[in-house]
């Protein structure tokens, strides 16, 4: 299984709407790549390694393919609509990493 992590870097100036986010957003895209996507989560960021401590990342989410190439063919056609909404929700870089689950 793979799974596809978007890391949402916290920072000054840096906001996320979690709320379209996790309303919005997500479903347009587990709507968007269908079948292909087995699952989706979110975590919101509450702190950071201490309580007191900002936290590194305001929000990740997580989509989990049976392969790199169901994601691959699942997202590449609606690459454009996915990515064209970022700006909707967070005006935050994200980072994407693809990695093959272990355990």
């Amino acid at each position: 299984m793979v799974k596809v992590t978007i890391l949402y870097p916290n920072g000054d100036g840096k906001t996320f709407d979690m709320d379209y986010y996790s309303n919005t957003h997500m479903p347009m895209v587990a709507n968007v790549l269908g079948d292909s996507l087995k699952l989706f989560k979110i975590d919101k960021g509450i702190s950071g390694r201490t309580p007191n401590e900002p936290i590194p990342y305001l929000a990740i989410g997580y989509l989990y393919f049976d392969t790199l190439s169901a994601y691959q063919n699942a997202f590449g056609p609606n690459a454009e609509k996915i990515v064209g909404d970022i700006p909707n929700y967070t005006n935050t870089q994200p980072i994407v990493q693809i990695s093959e689950i272990v355990e």
